[in-house]
């Protein structure tokens, strides 16, 4: 690929707040790639939960494009830095985790990640390598190189420091720690959120410079939005796509996401190279091409990632099946579900039945369908995940919510 096409693939996405840097930052990306040899490449994720979703994804996918251009690719995985937990968009401290909990997190995290990156050609280390072996006289010399004033002057810990919230002396640390893995590993590119600029563009390119190092190029990408399209995707916020799910249910949240996200999962999530993108978006804007169409597109490709194009074909049956020609009105009610309930319960509550006694009536005929598929058992308990729609007779319908959405 010629090195205008690889810059402008590798640069797709990313998000500086800055736009100074982000020049730095893509002519020092052509200039290294115009050495002609494969550059060391790194994307550092901290194991301080088992599961990934959609949004863990995004730079995994950026650092599967520099594998697929020959590059030498590093899945670095925190088990040292996890312990301290990275305070960057953090409005409180993290809780410490005992180094049980990261091993056993760790376990999951390779597996997940092969999912979007090549086995054959990830490099897997670990931090505790080389941090747990620094003695308290490393620990000064690394803090040599900065400032209180840069610490604090970092929007997180200012707002905690205004609100008079307390900041632990050890989250002052992991910028020093995460830097330090930069040195460590000789980086050419570190991948990570815009949330981690202070720790990649800051701490690991000053390091490296104190350690006699060439300062690596920072690729720093947009949190992805969740499926509300506005909040960054959370399982706490109940706004995820889970990796450990079906193929129907993953298609069914990516088609719940607004129209004016698409263009930035298309972005950070797919495999499309920019020109298509720009061709979707000009379509888009001109109505040449449907919203509707074009989410379809977008489901498709991001279940084929992660389940295969068979998987992904029938999961684009099943929404068909189920959401179009069952065609269920665009405009129902809502019904938050926070929990596991009875279905004859729910019917009752959500008022598509007067009464417990109706609601059981209804389902022995064959009156009630969950997400199209008919309901027989008049002792069934409804849990979702992902919003659903619950039908009684021909036309009263409820979109059922999980809890947060």
């Amino acid at each position: 690929m010629p090195i205008d096409e690889q810059v402008a693939l590798l640069m797709q996405g990313t998000e500086y707040g800055d736009e100074t840097l982000r020049r730095t930052m893509e002519a020092e990306l052509r200039e290294r790639l115009q050495e002609g040899r494969p550059l060391r490449v790194y994307l550092g994720v901290d194991p301080r939960t088992s599961d990934l979703h959609l949004g863990h994804t995004v730079p995994l996918r950026k650092l599967r494009q520099f594998q697929d251009l020959g590059h030498e690719t590093i899945l670095l995985i925190g088990t040292f830095t996890a312990l301290v937990g990275d305070p960057s968009d953090q409005l409180r401290g993290r809780a410490l985790m005992s180094p049980e909990e990261v091993e056993a997190n760790a376990r999951t995290y390779a597996e997940q990640a092969f999912r979007v990156l090549d086995p054959q050609k990830t490099i897997i280390r670990y931090n505790a390598e080389w941090l747990s072996k620094l003695a308290f006289a490393d620990l000064i010399h690394l803090a040599s190189h900065f400032t209180v004033q840069q610490f604090l002057a970092r929007e997180s810990f200012a707002e905690r420091l205004k609100s008079g919230d307390p900041i632990f002396l050890h989250e002052t640390f992991y910028p020093l720690m995460q830097g330090y893995d930069a040195v460590a590993l000789q980086a050419d590119v570190q991948i990570g959120g815009t949330d981690q600029l202070f720790n990649i563009v800051v701490a690991g390119r000053k390091l490296q410079e104190a350690f006699g190092q060439r300062p690596q190029v920072a690729i720093l990408l947009p949190l992805l939005p969740g499926t509300d399209g506005v909040r960054k995707m959370s399982k706490s916020l109940g706004n995820h796509i889970p990796l450990n799910t079906t193929p129907e249910d993953m298609f069914g949240k990516v088609m719940s996401i607004p129209d004016e996200a698409m263009s930035i999962y298309f972005k950070l999530v797919t495999r499309y190279p920019p020109p298509r993108i720009a061709a979707i978006e000009e379509g888009l804007r001109s109505g040449s091409l449907h919203p509707r169409d074009v989410k379809m597109e977008l489901a498709r490709e991001i279940v084929s990632i992660f389940f295969g194009e068979e998987a992904a074909e029938r999961a684009e049956a099943h929404f068909r099946t189920v959401f179009q020609e069952r065609a269920f009105p665009e405009e129902m009610p809502t019904f938050p579900l926070a929990g596991p309930q009875p279905l004859v319960d729910l019917m009752v509550a959500a008022g598509l039945a007067p009464s417990r006694s109706e609601a059981r009536r209804l389902i022995r005929q064959g009156g009630v369908r969950l997400d199209g598929e008919t309901v027989s058992d008049v002792e069934a308990v409804v849990t979702i995940d992902r919003p659903k729609v619950l039908q009684v007779g021909r036309r009263r319908f409820v979109r059922l919510l999980p809890k947060g959405d």
